[in-house]
């Protein structure tokens, strides 16, 4: 660094201008973090992180005021940034309480791995433990380390707004929600105030035009603040797609056209109701029944409806034949983060009793629904009628009837081969309808079949319709949706009618219920599946489970036994549990990615990407961010080469130019050819026949006509390239990589008032 280099970064000025960035991109940072509270909690890390922040970008302000070397500026960030985390996470078994040791980085990993843990079982907001704060300060404090060179030592806040804004949106990307003015605001102004620092240390010698310049962009900043903040909620909103589902800022709602996938892929798991039960285990939830298929897509029902009274039946008794045992149940449910017209019931229901507002029943499939209310705070009580035939007596039944319309047997004519093909080859062995569904539904369930949420998108086939089916009858990987649909189609081939429901599987049991006479249940929205029913004559629609790894499979013991029976929608125990008997976890949706259930969590599972993933991609996406400005800069270079080596000596300056506005060398508007030609050899090493002969060219086309000469082209193609490596070999290390990484001559033209700046602290 040169002595005039020190004094322009003591003047008052300079030193102002300094603070200011520092002080604005504290705020910036800060304001870019706000969105990140609703994911995570604050506590003591909020404050541990704001301390790290000041400490780290105060330490790179007093390195610049004292015109240390960046490298220098660097070292000093990162030894506090190593020291401050050991202090606050590992003094235990640190030197001095603040020097990690061998041990203190051991410790490390098991930090990372609980991190990971609580953001795999955590529901935002969550409250993180040591490792997840270790994590977040960490993060925070590089990323301020990495911020403070790009503003103060590359002078590219424009670029350090990006980052910042990008930071500000995860949170948002990953749990949809409402803007967050204040925090915008705030962000706002924090960058507009870096900017316009920085543009007016850049024009400190043009007074005039940096008022007039001040005054456009404040009105340009006012007006886009304004637009931002006030006019867009303005806007009309796009509609509330009718019980579309997944996760967001008014809660999850429930799907009824099979668009299952987007809403099990949700990052965010949520409990959407708690149910009291005095069956033996909790039971299915039925929302939507969806009867007609074109072919492409499954409808909801709209059939007649009754009005639910506030007392007394809703639906009649189900028409059952005599000898079928019944069984009756009681369900109290509460619905919390649910907005859906759809009500969950436990079926088959027979009566439901305290629910607000204007409701309606279905007889024909026994779902509720509102013509404008909502399912959300809803408490209300439900009986149900399940009828308990013998493995004998549906085995005897035949299945359909004269009272089921053609919508639940209808085909399109051009159903794929594959489909009804599959279906006679799997039942070819079956005396009766019921042992034939029960051959497809083994055979789903069996491991020629795997449970994925993400094949089906890979691979195209996310979808109910005949192609879909028939895909997933190859592929063998799917999720409920998938097996439903198949299901109920190839019954449809077998002549069988079917049908498919939307709802939830069985919650998870809450550890008040432990113990209790009635047990509470908590359902999530990972639990939203779909499942298929076949109707029996004398006994009705009767659920089956063809999902690979969830639910429990329909099954109903022989009579002789005195075993009770298990369905989909029936309350579930095994052959030998007690009436009173209480499961300590259910079936759910959450992390399953293949064949097993999820076992050991009475908090109800949640679905994650696995961390390490998720860490991966965010490196890789960091990397190729990174990479943009060099690979952008690498290919002017060749551009600009390139037309050199045709004969242009302009390019071959300019080549000369921008390589040295990259690693900070001044390269002034008012300075001649000569002028710059003479300081690259005498201050930087430059060698002199290369560059007399690029000046020499440059002056010789700029005042003489007809200068152009083809055939010096490759000899000044080459002078370039030979200068600018030179320049490059007389710089530190660091200062070559930054500008490779963070080419300055992509935004500072030669001759500006940036590029007339000397060099930088560390160039």
């Amino acid at each position: 660094m040169s002595a005039g280099d020190v004094t322009q970064l003591r003047t008052p000025r300079r030193r102002r201008d300094a603070s200011l960035l520092t002080l604005g991109l504290f705020a910036a940072i800060a304001a870019a973090m706000l969105p990140v509270f609703s994911v995570m909690a604050p506590g003591s890390w909020t404050v541990q992180a704001a301390f790290l922040t000041a400490a780290l970008l105060g330490a790179g302000l007093v390195a610049r005021l004292c015109a240390l070397p960046a490298l220098v500026a660097t070292v000093i960030e990162l030894g506090i940034w190593v020291f401050a985390l050991t202090a606050l996470f590992g003094r235990t078994t640190a030197v001095l309480g603040f020097i990690p040791s061998p041990a203190t980085v051991s410790t490390v990993p098991g930090l990372v791995s609980a991190a990971s843990e609580e953001i795999r079982t955590g529901v935002a907001p969550v409250a993180p433990g040591v490792g997840l704060a270790f994590v977040l300060v960490a993060a925070i404090g590089a990323l301020a380390i990495v911020l403070d060179h790009v503003v103060l030592t590359a002078r590219m806040p424009l670029l350090a707004a990006v980052g910042l804004v990008a930071v500000s949106l995860i949170p948002t990307i990953a749990i949809p929600a409402d803007v967050d003015v204040p925090g915008f605001v705030l962000l706002a102004l924090a960058l507009l105030f870096l900017l316009r620092v920085d543009t007016r240390s850049r024009h400190a010698g043009s007074r005039s035009r940096g008022r007039g310049a001040s005054a456009t962009a404040l009105g340009i900043a006012a007006v886009a603040v304004l637009v931002a903040v006030v006019a867009t909620p303005l806007l009309p909103q796009p509609a509330l797609r009718f019980a579309s589902g997944g996760t967001g800022g008014y809660g999850t709602t429930i799907n009824p056209n099979l668009e299952l996938g987007n809403d099990l892929r949700q990052p965010r798991d949520v409990d959407v109701l708690t149910l009291q039960t005095d069956a033996p285990t909790p039971p299915y939830l039925r929302a939507v029944t969806l009867s007609s298929f074109d072919g492409s897509v499954w409808q909801p029902d709209r059939n007649d409806t009754v009005n639910v009274p506030d007392d007394g039946p809703v639906f009649a008794a189900p028409e059952i034949d005599p000898d079928i045992a019944v069984a009756q149940y009681t369900t109290d449910i509460s619905v919390g983060e649910l907005d859906s017209p759809w009500l969950p019931v436990p079926s088959p229901a027979t009566t439901v009793t305290g629910l607000q507002g204007d409701w309606l029943g279905m007889p024909d499939n026994r779902t509720i629904v509102s013509r404008a209310g909502s399912s959300r705070d809803q408490d209300y009580e439900v009986q149900t009628f399940a009828p308990r035939p013998t493995l004998e007596q549906i085995r005897a039944r035949p299945v359909g009837g004269s009272e089921l319309g053609d919508a639940v047997r209808a085909l399109p004519a051009d159903v794929p081969a594959i489909i009804g093909d599959t279906a006679r080859e799997i039942t070819a062995g079956a005396s009766s309808p019921y042992d034939a569904l029960i051959d497809l539904q083994t055979w789903f369930r069996s491991s020629a079949f795997r449970y994925s949420l993400d094949a089906p998108v890979e691979a195209g086939f996310d979808g109910a319709g005949l192609d879909a089916v028939a895909d997933f009858l190859q592929a063998r990987t799917g999720y409920c949706v998938h097996y439903a649909s198949a299901f109920a189609v190839m019954a449809r081939t077998l002549d069988m009618p079917s049908r498919i429901v939307v709802g939830y599987l069985p919650g998870t049991l809450s550890s008040s219920g432990i113990g209790q006479e009635r047990s509470t249940f908590t359902v999530t929205s990972s639990q939203l599946h779909a499942w298929p029913e076949v109707y029996f004559q004398g006994i009705g629609w009767v659920p089956f489970e063809p999902t690979n790894s969830l639910g429990v499979p329909t099954s109903f013991a022989s009579g002789s036994t005195g075993s009770t029976t298990t369905a989909p929608n029936a309350p579930q125990q095994s052959q030998s549990a007690a009436p009173g008997s209480q499961p300590t976890t259910a079936p759910s949706l959450g992390n399953q990615d293949g064949p097993g259930l999820s076992s050991g969590s009475t908090s109800g599972a949640t679905r994650a990407i696995g961390p390490g993933l998720l860490i991966a991609a965010g490196i890789a996406v960091l990397l190729l961010i990174l990479a943009v400005p060099a690979v952008v800069r690498s290919l002017r270079r060749r551009s600009r080469l390139i037309a050199a080596r045709a004969g242009d000596p302009v390019a071959a300056w300019a080549a000369v130019q921008d390589d040295a506005v990259d690693l900070g060398i001044p390269v002034p508007g008012g300075e001649s050819p000569r002028r710059f030609a003479e300081r690259l050899v005498r201050d930087h090493g430059a060698d002199p026949d290369d560059v007399d002969l690029l000046r020499a060219a440059v002056e010789r086309v700029s005042y003489a006509e007809n200068a152009l000469d083809a055939t010096a082209g490759p000899l000044l193609a080459d002078a370039a390239a030979r200068v600018g490596a030179s320049l490059r070999a007389r710089v530190t290390g660091p200062r070559r990589v930054l500008a490779r990484v963070v080419p300055r001559s992509l935004v500072v033209r030669p001759g500006t008032a940036a590029a007339e700046e000397r060099e930088r602290v560390g160039a």
